[in-house]
């Protein structure tokens, strides 16, 4: 399958290309990404990653759909937990019951095997087998799906998914939509695994390997979580040149708008917790420590690329007040409470942040 995927940091051209057709294909007609004859906004959307934080996006993407106003988004990007969310969310408000199923439903059990953790540690590469998420990927993404996120594709809208190439220290994105449109076992196969190896967080979850040929050879490649390089993403750093080669085309870029909505699945304050002196309790909350300091980063990016050109940034994330209550890695009491609180405060009407914490909105 080619041009299915580029490296983040990279300019990459098939990418660009495939941006380029859509403006080209959209000229002066109705079915139209960036609307140059007539400006309009188009909505992307950026889920990040959160484990089962997930649940306050879920249900802030259902409560949206209920208050009447969730918009068509022609860009979804998701990552982590993201990568599940992602999919489901790109087809619209007719799949919010997959959502809400997934992370009010199942607790750890449902999601992950335990194995003995010293073997694991010594001669296995995870503490979890992930075989029961998989199964879940597996029922919930079918063929009839990947149908349907390829018909969305050749509309004209996009989807895509963030992994991290271990082997290579690097994310990757993932056109999703193309995997779809190319269809058969294949492309179904490898949909499920880009999404389990997005949500699959390293010495946890064991790794995912994708085979690939290269100049007649063919090896694997070690895939993991996404959020280990980034909690969130867009493609602006894929897309470097864009811009000058819409100009190539004779076309009036001060037209094109955006609005982007990204959803933290986590907090963006820092959470007072007194911390047990053991191994496990340490580690866990400086992993914690580090994924949130993380995520901040990847906002700013965001942040600074949306006011350099032609967007309007909208943050969502867990308020501070919230304390969590979670008994295990996925507690089904917590996420209900995570999913009825995003839920309520879709349905009120979500007050957007339009900047990063440590900034005033509009700054």
């Amino acid at each position: 399958m080619d041009d299915i995927r580029a490296f983040s940091g990279e300019p990459c051209d098939s990418f660009k290309q495939d941006f380029i057709r859509l403006i080209e294909k959209g000229k002066g007609g109705s079915n139209f990404f960036f609307n140059l004859l007539n400006p309009q906004t188009f909505d992307v959307l950026a889920i990040s990653g959160g484990a089962a934080n997930g649940a306050y996006g879920a249900g802030l993407l259902c409560g949206w759909s209920e208050a009447g106003t969730r918009p068509e988004f022609k860009v979804v990007t998701g990552i982590s937990t993201g990568a599940i969310m992602a999919p489901v969310a790109f087809l619209g408000s007719n799949y919010d019951g997959k959502l809400r199923e997934f992370y009010t439903k199942y607790s750890t059990k449902d999601i992950v095997r335990r194995r003995n953790p010293i073997i694991g540690a010594l001669f296995g590469n995870s503490l979890v087998s992930a075989r029961p998420l998989e199964r879940i990927i597996d029922s919930y993404f079918d063929a009839d799906f990947l149908n349907h996120v390829a018909v969305e594709y050749n509309k004209g809208r996009r989807l895509y998914v963030g992994t991290t190439n271990l082997d290579a220290q690097r994310l990757v994105i993932w056109d999703m939509g193309k995997i779809a449109s190319i269809g058969g076992d294949n492309a179904l196969k490898l949909f499920r695994k880009i999404i389990l190896a997005s949500a699959s967080m390293p010495i946890a979850f064991p790794p995912v390997y994708l085979d690939v040929e290269a100049d007649d050879t063919i090896y694997d490649e070690m895939h993991v979580d996404g959020g280990v390089t980034r909690q969130v993403f867009f493609l602006y750093d894929v897309l470097q040149g864009l811009d000058s080669a819409i100009k190539e085309k004779n076309f009036d870029i001060s037209r094109l708008r955006y609005s982007i909505y990204v959803i933290r699945n986590g907090y963006v304050d820092p959470q007072y917790n007194e911390v047990p002196d053991r191994f496990a309790a340490i580690s866990e909350r400086a992993i914690d420590t580090t994924i949130n300091a993380q995520s901040i980063g990847d906002l700013y990016q965001l942040y600074v690329f949306t006011k350099e050109g032609r967007g309007n940034f909208n943050l969502a994330y867990i308020p501070g007040v919230h304390k969590s209550k979670a008994k295990e890695l996925f507690d089904s009491a917590e996420m209900q409470e995570l999913f009825d609180m995003g839920f309520e405060e879709a349905l009120a009407g979500y007050h957007w942040r339009k900047a990063p914490p440590g900034m005033v909105d509009g700054e």
